[in-house]
């Protein structure tokens, strides 16, 4: 029986000339996952600053045979209680026919590399859907555990 072999995956930050691409999809994973239409101005803004600014969050693209095929954000929490980082892993998207190809995988297994080079920062988090059932076994699989926490938010319009 013939093993198939997965394409190489590479992680580079992201840069200005992604956020087009970006956005569109912070547009499909918010339908998506919350049936959520983004205004598209405001996203684009939103990664445009966010990619100029690493003090604000990093962004990374994956790429197979220079395709971009994914992208990760993270963003950044003091605990005072461990006088360390937590690094948030957000904006996560990988299309629909990139997926299962160990995309997520690679970016993940990136900036946990980064992360641990850090002793600065304690550890990795993220937030999932309650109900998506898939991705909350992907990242079981990656080493992470549910914190047990709920998240609540008061959100605020801004212009």
């Amino acid at each position: 029986m013939l093993k198939t072999l997965q394409p190489a995956i590479s992680v580079r930050a992201a840069h200005a000339d992604d956020v087009a691409l970006m956005a569109e999809w912070a547009q499909a994973m918010a339908f998506e996952t919350e049936q959520k239409h983004l205004d598209p101005d405001t996203i684009t803004r939103g990664l445009r600053e966010g990619v100029a600014d690493p003090q604000r969050s990093r962004y990374f693209i994956a790429e197979i045979a220079g395709e971009p095929v994914g992208t990760l954000m993270f963003t950044f929490e003091w605990s005072d209680w461990r006088c360390a980082w937590w690094w948030w892993l957000q904006s996560v998207y990988v299309p629909p026919a990139h997926r299962r190809k160990g995309v997520y995988r690679a970016m993940y297994e990136h900036v946990q590399a980064l992360a641990k080079q850090s002793p600065e920062v304690c550890g990795l988090r993220l937030y999932v859907e309650r109900d998506n059932i898939r991705a909350q076994r992907t990242y079981e699989s990656l080493g992470m555990n549910d914190a047990g926490y709920w998240m609540f938010e008061e959100e605020w319009k801004r212009p």
